[in-house]
């Protein structure tokens, strides 16, 4: 979380919000002007604390409110949209026994936050979220600290799943990609982990987890997965690295039409891309850099004496000639993934490349 803060609104509340500030530096304290004595640690508001709570709580990551739990779902009822962008919220109370995680358990991050204060004031966390009560998997929580997308496709079914999970009914789980150890716990007795696709489908769970990189395209695999689309939540691990190889004029579009005939020819999710990467050149192409813009995608350059020393199943005289090295989109993808080339060197004349590696876990 980057922009956190804390408002306090009472005078035993600012003393609370000091000694947070002391703990936490970089959290930014709120408080009503009436109760200033000019320190500069804490921003004092002339406004009224029904306008200033609304602000925080739309322009922060977590807001943490050192006054009663019914007066700050009183102030932001009107203001909570949906989980997925509201920010986490945290009641901790006038003597600070208990920091309450109220919004945003999950995906907001209110839960582990509330933890991480409770341990440095020495007071008691209080979590309600299901999946915490129950020790169980948190459907919505599933590979989050690597990075993982839940694909859009199914992001109505997390409610569903998450009710069969707590409710330990069966689960089945499969996966084909991205970090085994997405769950460092005893798995719960409910879940079961398919080695065979086929199994998992034919399980008859009442839902199903799917950790996968691949996509549809009405393949074999897809046609089976969408027997059990009802119940199902699919993951997206950040596996694949795109290697890319063009010239100072290759233009965005240029660039996305040949990444998308890639993705559908060989049937991968675009969801899982973790990082464009490309020779070093004196000046980085804009093309690929206005795709990353519109993709969300970073992109990592490498040297081509680097990229030189990497064998590739198709290496370039001419590519050699002009760029010091005898390839650039296979040797990128290869260098920056360590891992498997999964889709050789695609060419689209004139001045396009493309190949994808797979980051092995």
């Amino acid at each position: 979380m980057e922009r956190i803060s804390v408002l306090a609104i009472t005078k035993n509340g600012v003393e609370m919000g000091l000694s947070l500030k002391n703990l936490f530096p970089d959290w930014q304290i709120f408080a009503p002007s009436k109760f200033s004595d000019k320190n500069e640690m804490i921003n004092w508001y002339d406004d009224s604390t029904s306008i200033k709570i609304v602000d925080l709580f739309q322009s922060n990551d977590a807001l943490i409110c050192l006054f009663s739990l019914g007066a700050v779902i009183r102030l932001l009822a009107p203001h909570i949209k949906d989980k997925k962008i509201d920010p986490a919220v945290i009641v901790i109370d006038d003597k600070a026994q208990f920091v309450i995680s109220v919004l945003s358990g999950h995906l907001g991050g209110a839960n582990e936050l509330s933890k991480k204060i409770a341990a440095k004031i020495n007071a008691t966390p209080v979590i309600t979220t299901a999946a915490d009560v129950n020790k169980t998997i948190p459907v919505d929580l599933v590979g989050k600290e690597f990075g993982w997308k839940i694909d859009g496709r199914c992001g109505d079914n997390v409610t569903e799943v998450s009710a069969h999970m707590v409710n330990k009914e069966k689960i089945g789980v499969f996966q084909n990609a991205g970090e085994k150890n997405w769950w460092k716990k005893e798995l719960p007795e409910n879940v079961t982990v398919y080695d065979n696709f086929q199994d998992f489908v034919d399980s008859h769970s009442k839902g199903n987890l799917l950790i996968s990189d691949l996509e549809d395209h009405g393949t074999p695999f897809w046609r089976n997965v969408d027997t059990i689309a009802e119940n199902i939540v699919i993951y997206r691990p950040q596996t694949l690295v795109v290697g890319v190889g063009l010239h100072w004029d290759t233009s965005k579009e240029t660039i996305k039409n040949g990444l998308e005939s890639c993705l559908q020819k060989f049937n991968l999710s675009g969801k899982s891309i973790v990082r464009f990467v490309s020779i070093k050149k004196e000046k980085d192409v804009e093309g690929l850099i206005e795709l990353g813009k519109e993709m969300d995608i970073p992109i990592e350059y490498i040297d081509r004496v680097e990229l030189a020393t990497i064998t590739t199943p198709n290496p370039s005289k001419t590519v050699q000639a002009f760029e010091g090295t005898s390839s650039v989109s296979e040797a990128a993808a290869l260098k920056s993934s360590n891992g498997e080339l999964i889709v050789e060197k695609q060419k689209f004349p004139p001045n396009l490349t493309i190949a994808i590696a797979r980051i092995q876990n």
